[in-house]
């Protein structure tokens, strides 16, 4: 499961720990990959950034093969 996603500027970031804490988001750059590491239910996907893991809405994230940015769409 080791896809390179971008993610969208969530208002806040909830850690993929065993007790989850919320983060700000700028933790995590819009134009930062990321890697899955895991599925979460609730549609949740756990995604490793060079900050921490976090849990993300797989609505908020798109593929990293394409634009260089996710801006560049």
């Amino acid at each position: 499961m080791a896809d390179e996603l971008w993610s969208r500027r969530p208002r806040y970031l909830k850690t993929a720990d065993p007790m989850p804490m919320l983060r700000p988001p700028d933790l995590v750059d819009s134009a930062e990959p990321g890697v899955v590491v895991a599925l979460r239910p609730g549609d949740q996907v756990a995604v490793k950034f060079r900050r921490g893991t976090f849990l993300l809405a797989s609505a908020d994230l798109q593929a990293a093969g394409g634009p260089s940015t996710p801006d560049q769409a």
